[in-house]
């Protein structure tokens, strides 16, 4: 079964309720991206009139962490995900609608295939590239993203 993005907004709600209450959501999920989207309004302003950047940030990660765990899912694998790292840069405010993009699903699949094979946890650099109504880029994002097989033993 593969997610969809009512599948992940649902879970949005129930497990991330702060990105579900801001407005990000997913609007499309394949095997090598993710679109997310988060409109400004009230609940995620910052006092300069323009979105606020964690705001940002949680759309962005969404669009990442999305592939990783659809790819996850498709690994019919017990797989750890975390993110230990991230960087962001911001190049203009966030006003309207910003629409996150990550197009780094193939670097998914092949670190998680090589923690499959090895048993050693991987990590993987993913972007998100935030644009505006007019096709700006306002913000990116990236994530550096640990996969590593679970042990089926308990201690």
């Amino acid at each position: 079964m593969q997610l969809t993005p009512s599948k992940i907004n649902t879970f949005l709600f129930f497990k991330l309720p702060a990105a579900w209450f801001t407005g990000v959501r997913v609007k499309a999920i394949n095997e090598t991206s993710c679109v997310t989207s988060v409109r400004h309004k009230w609940i995620n302003q910052n006092p300069f009139k323009s979105m606020f950047w964690a705001v940002q940030g949680m759309a962005a990660e969404l669009s990442t962490g999305a592939l990783v765990m659809s790819t996850i899912k498709e690994s019919n694998q017990n797989i750890s995900m975390l993110v230990a790292n991230n960087k962001a840069s911001f190049s203009k405010k966030a006003k309207g609608r910003i629409t996150f993009t990550c197009e780094d699903g193939i670097k998914v699949k092949e670190a998680i295939k090589e923690a499959v094979t090895t048993g050693e946890g991987q990590t993987i650099w993913m972007k998100s590239q935030g644009v505006d109504k007019a096709g700006d880029v306002v913000s990116v994002f990236e994530f550096e993203w640990t996969v590593k097989v679970k042990n089926k033993s308990r201690v």
